[in-house]
């Protein structure tokens, strides 16, 4: 375990011919790109999360039955100003980076004021984003770094707040049919509101504006206010069909007041998410046409929620399926000082990933009696009427133990019948293949 997550990994820049045990078919063409953290340490600094490491991007390239293999750190920003100084300097979610202790006391007071607000960092080192021709490394600040498929060399930086703004995004953008992205953002109290914001970003622009970037041409889809000013919901992902956008907005959140002042504190800015599992999970549905959220309040109780799996419209219903848990201990688990030899004997999950699928009726009778199940789709799932209007859901569980699903996109806001998973059991470190 302390090989897996406790040393730096190497960069192999050239293209190494990689070993393969079988055989892969020779129609299998192309580059298969990935993105993670993989810098934990930096001269006598290390980071405190396992998530908060330098990005480091991976390329494998399939040609005639064979299989070569190159990566390379993301030359982000954050990532130049750390190897420079050769130490961490700039924070990361759970890691908070302070002033050289060399400068005076000025410059370091300067420092303090500076992070009230903060700048978040380039370091993308979650997913890989398709926009048009061009591939971006992303992450869940409002930064994203352009890079070259086929080298790996970091190119320019994007920052989506010039373009529409909001402070942080998802790293799991959706792609319509015509390869367009659709993205979530929250924008914290912007113009005295905190809100969501849906936006698109097209595939391609018009040929007489060719040289202006595809982030010139953003769309703002709609927005959807947060029940909380100062306080709105993490989200890493969202669920999407023909006609819907599926958000949940639950009630793991951010302290905005606590993120400020994070850095005078003295904590790093995880500190400032908290669950209350006494509260609500709201469910919401934007009609992709009329660019509204749907009027019928739908919600369930509270859970934490990172990746959804798919979704889809069938018989007047939505159904969409998510792994969520009943805690938030997942993101404690990663943090360095318990990633040792020991990690699989003494950290458990005290709450094991459920695939759950709801189902939910956007036509249903109006007059319907309070308490009536409004569900006609042969599930075990229930949306019952409550006395204030809102319709209180319940899922079926379709199974227990996976994480990191993914489907053939081609099925992507569809019917479906299978999904790929890891099977995680009641620890966090993966055992299979699903």
């Amino acid at each position: 375990m302390e090989t897996i997550f406790n040393r730096n990994k190497e960069e192999h820049p050239e293209p190494i011919k990689a070993e393969v045990q079988g055989h892969f078919p020779t129609w299998l063409q192309g580059i298969l790109l990935r993105n993670g953290p993989g810098m934990h340490t930096i001269g006598d600094t290390k980071y405190n999360h396992w998530f908060d490491g330098m990005a480091l991007l991976h390329s494998f390239t399939f040609k005639n039955g064979e299989v070569y293999y190159r990566s390379k750190y993301l030359r982000s920003d954050t990532y130049n100003c750390n190897i420079e100084a050769n130490r961490i300097v700039v924070s990361e979610f759970g890691t908070m980076a302070y002033p050289d202790p060399c400068k005076n006391i000025f410059a370091k007071a300067f420092t303090y004021l500076s992070h009230t607000i903060p700048e978040f960092t380039d370091n993308c080192l979650i997913n890989i984003m398709k926009t048009g021709d061009d591939y971006y490394a992303t992450s869940e600040t409002n930064f994203i770094r352009k890079i070259d498929p086929q080298t790996l060399e970091t190119l320019e930086k994007v920052d989506y707040n010039k373009y529409v703004a909001i402070n942080l995004a998802t790293s799991h953008p959706h792609y319509d049919s015509a390869g367009n992205i659709l993205n979530m953002g929250t924008s914290i109290v912007d113009k005295g509101r905190t809100k969501y914001v849906l936006f698109k970003i097209p595939s391609s622009v018009p040929e007489k504006e060719k040289k202006k970037s595809c982030f010139k041409h953003l769309e703002v889809v709609c927005s959807i206010p947060s029940r909380s000013l100062l306080h709105p919901s993490y989200y890493h992902s969202f669920g999407i069909t023909d006609n819907y956008i599926v958000f949940i907005e639950q009630p793991f959140r951010l302290d905005i007041l606590k993120m400020a002042t994070a850095y005078i504190r003295g904590v790093n800015w995880a500190s400032c998410l908290a669950y209350d599992k006494e509260d609500k999970t709201w469910i919401h549905f934007i009609d992709r046409k009329t660019k509204k959220d749907v009027s019928s309040k739908f919600y369930t109780d509270a859970m934490v929620l990172f990746h959804h799996v798919n979704a889809y419209e069938e018989d007047g219903h939505i159904i969409f399926d998510i792994i969520a848990y009943t805690d938030n201990s997942l993101y404690e688990m990663f943090y360095l000082k318990k990633l040792d030899k020991d990690f699989e004997e003494n950290n458990k999950l005290t709450s094991k990933p459920t695939c759950r699928r709801f189902v939910v009726p956007l036509q249903y009778d109006k007059d319907a009696e309070v308490g009536s199940n409004l569900v006609t789709y042969p599930s075990t799932a229930t949306a019952v009427k409550e006395k204030d209007g809102s319709i209180y859901c319940q899922p079926e569980i379709l199974c227990e133990g996976i994480e990191l699903p993914r489907i053939n996109y081609d099925y992507n806001g569809k019917k479906y019948k299978y999904v790929y998973a890891t099977e995680v059991q009641w620890s966090p470190v993966p055992t299979k293949v699903s």
